[in-house]
Protein backbone atom coordinates (compact mmCIF):
# COMPACT_ATOMS: atom_id res chain seq x y z
CA UNK A 1 0.00 0.00 0.00
CA UNK A 2 1.60 3.37 -1.16
CA UNK A 3 1.77 6.52 1.57
CA UNK A 4 -0.57 8.52 -0.91
CA UNK A 5 -3.33 6.12 -0.19
CA UNK A 6 -2.59 5.68 3.11
CA UNK A 7 -3.03 9.33 3.83
CA UNK A 8 -6.20 9.51 1.75
CA UNK A 9 -7.74 6.44 3.77
CA UNK A 10 -6.63 8.40 7.11
CA UNK A 11 -7.80 12.16 6.09
CA UNK A 12 -11.31 10.19 5.09
CA UNK A 13 -11.04 8.53 9.06
CA UNK A 14 -13.27 11.30 11.37
CA UNK A 15 -11.05 9.79 14.44
CA UNK A 16 -7.62 9.33 12.79
CA UNK A 17 -8.74 13.31 11.56
CA UNK A 18 -9.25 14.44 15.00
CA UNK A 19 -5.93 12.96 16.36
CA UNK A 20 -3.68 14.20 13.50
CA UNK A 21 -5.56 18.22 14.40
CA UNK A 22 -4.57 17.45 17.68
CA UNK A 23 -0.85 16.57 16.85
CA UNK A 24 -0.83 19.24 14.33
CA UNK A 25 -2.03 22.02 16.79
CA UNK A 26 0.77 20.40 19.38
CA UNK A 27 3.61 21.04 16.82
CA UNK A 28 2.68 24.47 16.33
CA UNK A 29 2.58 24.94 19.78
CA UNK A 30 6.03 23.46 20.35
CA UNK A 31 7.66 25.32 16.76
CA UNK A 32 6.05 28.82 17.82
CA UNK A 33 6.95 28.44 21.65
CA UNK A 34 9.40 31.61 21.20
CA UNK A 35 6.49 33.55 19.95
CA UNK A 36 3.69 32.44 22.44
CA UNK A 37 5.83 32.27 25.82
CA UNK A 38 8.87 35.07 25.30
CA UNK A 39 11.87 33.17 27.38
CA UNK A 40 13.48 35.41 29.77
CA UNK A 41 16.85 34.38 28.56
CA UNK A 42 17.78 31.84 25.56
CA UNK A 43 20.17 29.77 27.38
CA UNK A 44 16.93 28.94 29.86
CA UNK A 45 14.41 28.78 28.14
CA UNK A 46 12.87 25.62 29.69
CA UNK A 47 13.14 27.60 33.09
CA UNK A 48 9.08 28.62 34.26
CA UNK A 49 9.54 32.02 34.94
CA UNK A 50 7.62 33.21 38.61
CA UNK A 51 5.20 36.13 38.97
CA UNK A 52 6.52 36.43 42.55
CA UNK A 53 7.11 34.17 45.50
CA UNK A 54 3.56 33.26 46.88
CA UNK A 55 2.87 29.86 48.04
CA UNK A 56 -0.73 29.64 47.46
CA UNK A 57 -1.87 29.53 43.11
CA UNK A 58 -3.24 32.90 41.66
CA UNK A 59 -6.13 32.67 39.16
CA UNK A 60 -5.89 33.39 35.49
CA UNK A 61 -5.25 37.03 35.22
CA UNK A 62 -3.68 39.61 32.90
CA UNK A 63 -0.39 38.61 31.91
CA UNK A 64 -1.09 35.29 33.16
CA UNK A 65 -3.67 33.57 31.19
CA UNK A 66 -3.60 30.36 32.73
CA UNK A 67 -2.60 31.58 36.27
CA UNK A 68 -0.03 30.93 38.48
CA UNK A 69 0.53 27.54 40.08
CA UNK A 70 2.63 26.90 44.02
CA UNK A 71 5.56 29.00 43.89
CA UNK A 72 3.69 31.76 41.25
CA UNK A 73 5.10 29.52 38.49
CA UNK A 74 3.44 30.81 34.82
CA UNK A 75 1.70 27.45 34.32
CA UNK A 76 1.02 29.24 30.37
CA UNK A 77 4.87 28.94 29.81
CA UNK A 78 4.82 25.70 31.45
CA UNK A 79 2.64 24.29 28.92
CA UNK A 80 3.87 25.96 26.20
CA UNK A 81 7.54 25.29 26.85
CA UNK A 82 6.26 21.66 28.05
CA UNK A 83 5.46 20.81 24.67
CA UNK A 84 8.36 20.61 23.51
CA UNK A 85 9.78 18.81 26.09
CA UNK A 86 6.99 16.01 25.32
CA UNK A 87 7.65 15.56 21.96
CA UNK A 88 11.60 15.70 22.77
CA UNK A 89 10.62 12.93 25.40
CA UNK A 90 8.62 10.80 23.12
CA UNK A 91 10.31 11.46 19.78
CA UNK A 92 13.94 10.51 21.27
CA UNK A 93 12.39 7.69 24.05
CA UNK A 94 10.09 5.93 20.98
CA UNK A 95 12.51 6.22 18.80
CA UNK A 96 15.34 4.76 20.23
CA UNK A 97 13.78 2.40 22.14
CA UNK A 98 12.28 1.25 18.68
CA UNK A 99 15.67 0.79 17.11
CA UNK A 100 16.46 -1.55 20.10
CA UNK A 101 14.09 -3.40 19.75
CA UNK A 102 13.70 -3.47 16.11
CA UNK A 103 17.10 -4.87 16.01
CA UNK A 104 17.00 -7.02 18.87
CA UNK A 105 13.99 -8.77 17.41
CA UNK A 106 14.88 -8.85 13.85
CA UNK A 107 18.83 -10.35 14.79
CA UNK A 108 17.08 -13.07 16.79
CA UNK A 109 14.41 -14.36 14.87
CA UNK A 110 16.77 -14.10 11.93
CA UNK A 111 19.60 -16.36 12.79
CA UNK A 112 17.89 -18.33 15.75
CA UNK A 113 19.40 -21.02 17.43
CA UNK A 114 21.80 -19.91 20.50
CA UNK A 115 21.21 -16.14 19.25
CA UNK A 116 17.77 -16.41 19.28
CA UNK A 117 17.93 -17.80 22.81
CA UNK A 118 20.21 -15.09 24.49
CA UNK A 119 18.53 -12.15 23.22
CA UNK A 120 14.91 -13.51 24.42
CA UNK A 121 16.14 -14.80 27.75
CA UNK A 122 17.45 -11.01 28.13
CA UNK A 123 14.17 -9.97 26.78
CA UNK A 124 12.48 -12.25 29.42
CA UNK A 125 14.28 -10.48 32.52
CA UNK A 126 13.66 -6.92 31.57
CA UNK A 127 10.69 -8.21 31.26
CA UNK A 128 10.13 -9.35 34.50
CA UNK A 129 10.43 -6.40 35.76
CA UNK A 130 7.99 -3.52 36.43
CA UNK A 131 7.94 -1.18 33.97
CA UNK A 132 7.77 1.78 36.26
CA UNK A 133 9.31 0.77 39.33
CA UNK A 134 12.15 0.19 36.65
CA UNK A 135 12.17 3.38 35.32
CA UNK A 136 11.93 4.99 38.77
CA UNK A 137 14.45 3.42 40.79
CA UNK A 138 17.27 4.06 37.48
CA UNK A 139 16.29 7.39 37.29
CA UNK A 140 16.85 7.75 41.04
CA UNK A 141 20.07 5.82 40.71
CA UNK A 142 21.24 8.49 37.83
CA UNK A 143 19.79 11.57 39.44
CA UNK A 144 16.86 13.96 38.41
CA UNK A 145 17.04 15.05 35.10
CA UNK A 146 14.73 15.05 31.60
CA UNK A 147 17.72 13.07 29.94
CA UNK A 148 18.23 10.65 32.85
CA UNK A 149 14.18 10.15 32.68
CA UNK A 150 14.85 9.29 28.67
CA UNK A 151 17.85 7.19 29.50
CA UNK A 152 15.82 5.22 31.94
CA UNK A 153 12.49 5.07 29.50
CA UNK A 154 14.68 3.61 27.07
CA UNK A 155 16.30 1.28 28.86
CA UNK A 156 13.45 -0.59 29.86
CA UNK A 157 10.31 0.50 27.08
CA UNK A 158 12.15 -1.67 23.94
CA UNK A 159 11.39 -4.83 24.88
CA UNK A 160 7.58 -5.55 23.06
CA UNK A 161 8.92 -3.85 19.96
CA UNK A 162 11.67 -6.55 20.21
CA UNK A 163 9.02 -9.22 20.90
CA UNK A 164 6.79 -7.88 18.07
CA UNK A 165 9.79 -7.77 15.79
CA UNK A 166 10.70 -11.03 16.10
CA UNK A 167 7.03 -12.81 15.65
CA UNK A 168 6.73 -10.59 12.13
CA UNK A 169 10.14 -11.61 10.89
CA UNK A 170 9.70 -15.33 11.77
CA UNK A 171 6.59 -15.27 9.89
CA UNK A 172 8.15 -13.81 6.85
CA UNK A 173 11.80 -15.00 6.70
CA UNK A 174 9.99 -18.33 5.37
CA UNK A 175 8.17 -16.43 2.48
CA UNK A 176 9.10 -17.38 -1.29
CA UNK A 177 10.95 -14.15 -1.78
CA UNK A 178 13.21 -14.30 0.99
CA UNK A 179 14.14 -17.43 0.47
CA UNK A 180 14.56 -16.69 -3.06
CA UNK A 181 16.84 -14.23 -1.97
CA UNK A 182 19.06 -16.70 0.02
CA UNK A 183 19.16 -19.05 -2.83
CA UNK A 184 20.72 -16.63 -4.99
CA UNK A 185 23.46 -16.09 -2.81
CA UNK A 186 22.39 -12.43 -1.22
CA UNK A 187 23.97 -11.62 2.01
CA UNK A 188 22.79 -10.90 5.33
CA UNK A 189 22.10 -7.32 5.62
CA UNK A 190 20.66 -7.38 2.36
CA UNK A 191 17.95 -9.61 2.81
CA UNK A 192 17.29 -8.23 6.38
CA UNK A 193 17.07 -4.61 5.15
CA UNK A 194 15.25 -4.92 2.07
CA UNK A 195 13.02 -7.39 2.32
CA UNK A 196 12.58 -8.54 6.41
CA UNK A 197 12.37 -4.91 7.80
CA UNK A 198 10.83 -3.33 4.29
CA UNK A 199 7.63 -6.19 5.30
CA UNK A 200 7.72 -5.58 9.28
CA UNK A 201 8.24 -2.26 10.05
CA UNK A 202 4.18 -1.15 10.09
CA UNK A 203 3.33 -2.80 13.22
CA UNK A 204 6.15 -2.00 14.45
CA UNK A 205 5.40 1.63 13.45
CA UNK A 206 1.75 1.29 14.93
CA UNK A 207 2.99 0.21 17.92
CA UNK A 208 5.65 3.20 17.99
CA UNK A 209 2.74 5.94 17.42
CA UNK A 210 0.90 4.64 20.29
CA UNK A 211 3.64 4.34 22.58
CA UNK A 212 4.51 8.27 21.86
CA UNK A 213 1.47 9.41 24.09
CA UNK A 214 1.93 6.47 26.96
CA UNK A 215 6.13 7.23 27.06
CA UNK A 216 5.01 11.13 27.87
CA UNK A 217 2.82 9.84 30.88
CA UNK A 218 5.37 7.74 32.29
CA UNK A 219 7.85 10.97 32.07
CA UNK A 220 4.89 13.06 33.80
CA UNK A 221 4.68 10.24 36.64
CA UNK A 222 7.83 10.05 37.39
CA UNK A 223 8.39 14.34 37.91
CA UNK A 224 4.88 13.99 39.55
CA UNK A 225 6.78 11.04 41.93
CA UNK A 226 9.98 14.01 42.33
CA UNK A 227 12.14 11.93 40.40
CA UNK A 228 11.82 13.19 36.90
CA UNK A 229 12.20 16.91 35.95
CA UNK A 230 14.03 19.30 38.15
CA UNK A 231 12.02 22.03 40.02
CA UNK A 232 10.92 24.81 37.90
CA UNK A 233 11.29 22.87 34.58
CA UNK A 234 8.99 23.67 31.77
CA UNK A 235 7.72 20.36 31.75
CA UNK A 236 3.81 18.80 31.94
CA UNK A 237 4.29 16.73 35.00
CA UNK A 238 5.97 19.06 36.53
CA UNK A 239 2.81 21.41 36.33
CA UNK A 240 0.65 18.97 38.26
CA UNK A 241 3.15 18.44 40.51
CA UNK A 242 2.59 22.07 41.73
CA UNK A 243 -0.39 21.27 42.14
CA UNK A 244 -0.05 17.95 44.15
CA UNK A 245 -1.01 20.46 47.67
CA UNK A 246 -3.85 22.21 46.13
CA UNK A 247 -5.63 19.55 44.05
CA UNK A 248 -8.77 19.19 47.07
CA UNK A 249 -8.86 23.27 47.51
CA UNK A 250 -9.74 24.19 50.56
CA UNK A 251 -12.96 23.90 53.06
CA UNK A 252 -16.16 25.07 50.84
CA UNK A 253 -14.39 25.58 47.95
CA UNK A 254 -13.12 22.17 46.16
CA UNK A 255 -12.61 23.74 42.30
CA UNK A 256 -10.88 27.18 43.78
CA UNK A 257 -7.55 25.84 42.20
CA UNK A 258 -8.64 23.66 39.49
CA UNK A 259 -6.24 25.46 36.64
CA UNK A 260 -3.41 23.71 38.20
CA UNK A 261 -4.89 20.49 37.24
CA UNK A 262 -7.24 20.55 34.96
CA UNK A 263 -4.96 22.42 32.34
CA UNK A 264 -2.14 20.48 32.38
CA UNK A 265 -3.87 16.91 32.68
CA UNK A 266 -5.79 18.08 30.01
CA UNK A 267 -2.35 18.41 27.67
CA UNK A 268 -1.56 15.34 28.71
CA UNK A 269 -4.88 13.50 27.97
CA UNK A 270 -5.03 14.80 24.59
CA UNK A 271 -1.53 14.49 23.48
CA UNK A 272 -1.66 10.73 24.33
CA UNK A 273 -5.46 10.39 22.88
CA UNK A 274 -4.10 11.91 19.48
CA UNK A 275 -1.36 9.15 19.55
CA UNK A 276 -3.57 6.81 20.57
CA UNK A 277 -5.99 7.82 17.67
CA UNK A 278 -3.42 7.68 14.63
CA UNK A 279 -2.14 4.36 16.01
CA UNK A 280 -5.51 2.71 15.88
CA UNK A 281 -6.65 4.22 12.27
CA UNK A 282 -3.13 3.18 10.94
CA UNK A 283 -3.45 -0.22 11.99
CA UNK A 284 -7.47 -0.16 10.26
CA UNK A 285 -5.73 0.89 7.65
CA UNK A 286 -3.12 -1.76 7.12
CA UNK A 287 -4.37 -4.63 9.02
CA UNK A 288 -6.26 -6.87 6.47
CA UNK A 289 -7.50 -9.18 9.37
CA UNK A 290 -9.88 -6.04 10.17
CA UNK A 291 -11.31 -5.50 7.07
Amino acid sequence: MEWKEILTRLLKNKLSLFGLIIILFFVLVAVFAPYLAPPRSPDEAYEIPRAGWQVEPQPPREGYPFGTAQGSYDIFYGMVWGTRTAFRIGVIVVGLSSFIGISIGTLSAYYGGKIDEFFMRITDVFMSIPFLVAAMVLTTILGKGLDNVMIALVTFGWMSTARLMRSQVLEIKNEEFVQASIALGASDPRIIFKHIIANCIFPVLIQAFMRMGSMVITASALSFLGVGAPEGYADWGQMITFARDWILGGQGSALKYWYTVVIPGAAIMFFSLSWNLLGDAFRDILDPKLK
